[in-house]
């Protein structure tokens, strides 16, 4: 089995991405979880911790989680987490601010039979088989943006999107799904970040960046995101919210 992962802070400010995998000393399967941290649109959260705290205690909850509980569903694990991280800090931080600490989430789940997985927000899944890659996307945020403007009053609204913050119901929201072991070769998986080479540079498609994830590993993948935004500093070819942002991205070969 191949693990390998690269993440970049997108500048100066702390990395707000999370990855991590774990092994079963059995060796019959594995789990992998990356989040993105949400950069809060005001200096004040409620939180004396910040994001990076938040997505470490959410990502580390979540692993620990999906890995040694098989019988529980990847969405309860995320539900679950979510309410360990709150009870974490509630003592501390006012969880009712508006901008309290948030995270897009992606957790995969392998074992003998099946790979399980979960998708909340705008992070990418790449499920690789013998027919190429298959995206497992959560595009609410995608499709309300080609309506207009996101505002940050959408964020956990019903007709909106939604991100792990304090309430443990939101997992509910998240994109789910199972296929078996012998269909899926490659997991991988990109931050909004990385996923801007597809997304928004248009250097390649899902098949493209799977098989650069394959060929020439995540740090050489997340080294084209950067080469790209350098080229385009004032976001006047390619118009993005971020001139560089966070960048994580993860490939795995069971």
């Amino acid at each position: 089995m191949r693990i390998e992962l690269a993440s970049e802070p997108g500048g100066p400010r702390p990395n707000e991405d999370f990855a991590a995998a774990a092994l079963p000393v059995s060796g019959q399967g594995g789990a992998l979880v990356v989040l993105d941290g949400v950069t809060p649109p005001a200096a004040r959260t409620g939180c004396v911790h910040g994001v990076p705290w938040y997505v470490t205690r959410l990502g580390s909850a979540l692993l620990e989680l999906a890995s040694e509980h098989s019988g529980i569903g990847l969405a309860e694990c995320l539900s679950l987490a979510i309410g360990r991280t709150a009870n974490a800090h509630s003592d501390s931080c006012d969880l009712s601010h508006s901008a309290t600490p948030q995270a897009t989430v992606v957790a995969v789940r392998w074992g003998e039979e099946s790979v399980e997985h979960l998708v909340l927000s705008d992070s990418v899944l790449l499920l690789g088989s013998d027919d190429g890659a298959e995206a497992v996307l959560d595009d609410r945020l995608a499709r309300l943006r080609e309506r207009g403007p996101v505002l940050e009053s959408m964020r956990n609204t019903e007709d909106g999107f939604h991100t792990a913050g304090v309430d443990p119901g939101v997992a509910s929201r998240a994109v789910t799904g199972t296929r078996p072991r012998s269909r899926v070769r490659t997991v991988a998986v990109l931050t909004d970040g990385a996923a801007r080479l597809v997304e928004v540079f248009g250097a390649c498609d899902w098949d493209g960046a799977l098989a650069a994830l394959r060929e020439e590993g995540p740090e050489a993948f997340v080294a084209r995101v950067r080469a790209a935004e350098a080229a385009d500093p004032e976001r006047t070819r390619f118009p993005r919210g971020k001139a560089s942002d966070d960048a994580t991205a993860v490939l795995v070969e069971l």
